[in-house]
């Protein structure tokens, strides 16, 4: 389902009320998270909602969707942060609720092991947040000859290191960590969101429905139950 909105703003108000909506009829749902420009307007708005009536989100578990590799967890730009300034603490989400990858882990491989188990007993993702990368990247699966479908070390292509992340980092990252293809494409609802003129090329590649590797997120054609919400600055 695509549906081309007049804003940031509106793209936001929609996704906020579809995850809400969700939160009503499973309290325990479990949210893979996103980081990133995109999805902050929509993090925006559940923390309004959560002012409201905070005992909807007694339940609500998450699960990081990827990270930067080999810098601090402390770090300003990690996606730890920035998920726990605009989710974790104004949802009071507890780390018992929490599936997190390290982003200094001292075996990375080891790591992503570990919340691929984790994700197994906790599982399925009942809603998957998504932004979409310049270069058509879903989470840090980045465009190649192949893609991995479980939770793996991704190389950084040089467009994804110019992130504006990467841009407040005190170090940049070596590598990241991500959940792989098939942890994606296995969440009960996918919500993928898109905003701006900067991301009109690569959304005309996608909605040109053809599925490849060198666009990652082509691969969302397959999946039965996803929701585009995107602006008419990214539409074009």
């Amino acid at each position: 389902k695509i549906s081309v909105l007049d804003s940031y703003k509106e793209i936001s108000r929609e996704a906020a009320g579809f995850i809400t909506r969700q939160l009503e009829a499973n309290k325990a749902m479990l949210l893979c998270a996103a980081t990133g420009n995109t999805p902050s307007g929509t993090y925006e708005r559940l923390v309004e909602e959560y002012d409201k009536r905070p005992a909807l989100f007694d339940a609500m578990r998450v699960l990081k969707l990827d990270e930067w590799g080999g810098i601090p967890m402390t770090d300003p730009g990690s996606c730890e942060a920035y998920l726990q300034a605009r989710l974790l603490s104004p949802l009071r989400i507890t780390g018992d609720r929490y599936l997190s990858f390290r982003s200094d882990a001292p075996d990375p491989e080891v790591e992503c092991k570990r919340v691929q188990k984790e994700l197994e007993k906790a599982g399925p993702i009942d809603c998957c947040v998504l932004g979409l990368g310049l270069n058509g990247h879903i989470g840090l699966n980045e465009p190649a000859g192949s893609l991995q479908p479980g939770f793996h070390l991704a190389q950084l292509s040089e467009g994804t290191l110019g992130h504006s992340m990467v841009a407040a980092m005190n170090r940049r990252p070596s590598y990241g960590l991500t959940l792989g293809m098939a942890d994606i494409l296995q969440a009960r609802t996918i919500l993928l969101l898109i905003s701006g003129k900067d991301k009109r090329n690569i959304t005309g590649e996608l909605l040109s429905k053809k599925i490849t590797t060198s666009l990652p997120a082509s691969f969302l054609w397959t999946h039965p139950n996803t929701i585009c919400l995107l602006d008419k600055e990214a539409y074009g």
